[in-house]
């Protein structure tokens, strides 16, 4: 049998088998060597990692609970006034409310109706400084006896882009763009005549690898929320009640690969025509939610599963606060896990994003959420089924190196 003991820097001493009298460190001042490391290399330890621009996710993603109290509140301590909120009642079956402050306070949009308040709804009344007011007793928002999660997403600087002064894409668009944090919201309105191919400004100047896009002039009984996912870049799904498996959408939505300028949307009421004003010379509103991965803080990746209950571990550089995963090649619902529901591992504390079903807790489709990433502990056919695939969308609470 033989036995080897290596020093990656932790120690010169090889467990006490050489004296530690002539310790060295690397060119970066950290670790403990026996001899003096050759130039450029380093010791292995957190210190070495390179530099991210984000240290803290929640100065850009955060999660906040509360309770109901069927009148007016201010819910704080996101730490910044976010510019879109999903709130999710968690304790009964009511549906996912998403605002932004493009389209104005009060003015919701729901996952599992596809419906946009037309006006102000009087429930959801501000974006604060650091969250956001709430009156009355609406069930979804906040009666007594009612618990809530609220996510949270700072998108900070406003753009608006004329496609015909900077040639950049074929129609006009605006919003609000975080490039360093790879999150913009995007508004526009659908062209009145059909294209091959229509590109629309994003503004994070780099590609994306995740965009929600929702008709907001159609209920999602008849028009979804299509997603296009850098991990499955030929085909599409839908966030919505549909629940349907990875199609051949993407020549069908999408058409060609978003670039670091636009994405590109094809001529269908889902994503760009709309046919409901076009006999009245005006296509209809869309909005889109756009991620572009960013290191040690934003990950749109995928993973295969094994059936396990010790399932795939997915590296993602950061501990994540929340990660949104769906099965891309089969049936399954958008499953959604974060730190603040679920402080400890093993985290099983679930909503499902498509539906308007209760907070549950789950064993089958459980995690772990580590230094650098997370790992599956269950093994339903929805999160970890043997040789499925799936994707997911994950935020940080703070990157490996941190």
């Amino acid at each position: 049998a033989t036995t080897a003991t290596v020093n990656f820097g932790q120690d010169s001493s090889f467990s006490g088998a050489k004296s530690t009298e002539n310790a060295n460190a690397d060119g970066n001042g950290h670790g403990s060597f026996a001899y003096a490391p050759p130039s450029g290399f380093l010791s292995l330890c957190s210190q070495n990692l390179p530099d991210v621009d984000i240290i803290d996710g929640t100065e850009h993603f955060n999660t906040v609970l509360y309770a109901g109290n069927n009148g007016s509140q201010s819910v704080s301590g996101v730490s910044f006034s976010p510019d879109f909120v999903w709130l999710k009642r968690r304790n009964d079956a009511n549906g996912h409310k998403l605002y932004d402050s493009i389209r104005g306070a009060g003015i919701n949009l729901n996952i599992s109706t596809g419906t946009e308040a037309s006006s102000a709804n009087g429930y959801f009344t501000a974006f604060d400084s650091d969250g956001f007011s709430l009156a009355g007793g609406d069930n979804a928002h906040n009666t007594s006896g009612g618990t809530y999660a609220a996510w949270n997403w700072l998108a900070g600087t406003a753009f608006s882009n004329d496609a015909s002064a900077t040639s950049v894409g074929t129609i006009d668009s605006s919003g609000q763009v975080n490039a360093t944090a790879g999150f913009s919201i995007v508004s526009y309105t659908g062209t009145t005549t059909t294209n091959t191919n229509t590109g629309i400004a994003h503004g994070l100047s780099q590609k994306p690898d995740l965009i929600i896009i929702k008709n907001r002039d159609w209920a999602s009984s008849s028009k979804g929320w299509p997603v296009w996912h850098s991990a499955i870049p030929t085909g599409g799904v839908y966030l919505d009640n549909t629940d349907i498996s990875e199609a051949d959408n993407f020549n069908y939505f999408f058409g060609a690969q978003p670039t670091s300028d636009v994405f590109n949307v094809r001529a269908d009421t889902n994503v760009s025509t709309g046919n409901r004003y076009r006999s009245f010379g005006r296509a209809d509103d869309y909005i889109a939610y756009c991620f572009a991965n960013t290191d040690g803080y934003l990950k749109a990746g995928s993973y295969t599963g094994n059936g396990s209950s010790d399932g795939p571990f997915v590296y993602t550089g950061f501990r994540p606060a929340w990660v949104m995963w769906k099965r891309s090649d089969s049936t399954g619902p958008w499953g959604m896990f974060d730190s603040s529901r679920d402080i400890d591992n093993t985290v099983g504390q679930q909503i499902s994003a498509n539906s308007s079903d209760a907070e549950g807790t789950t064993t089958s489709n459980n995690s772990d959420f580590l230094s650098n990433g997370f790992k599956m502990r269950g093994s339903a056919t929805n999160s970890n089924a043997s040789g499925g695939t799936y994707i997911y969308l994950a935020f940080a609470e703070s990157p490996f190196k941190f």
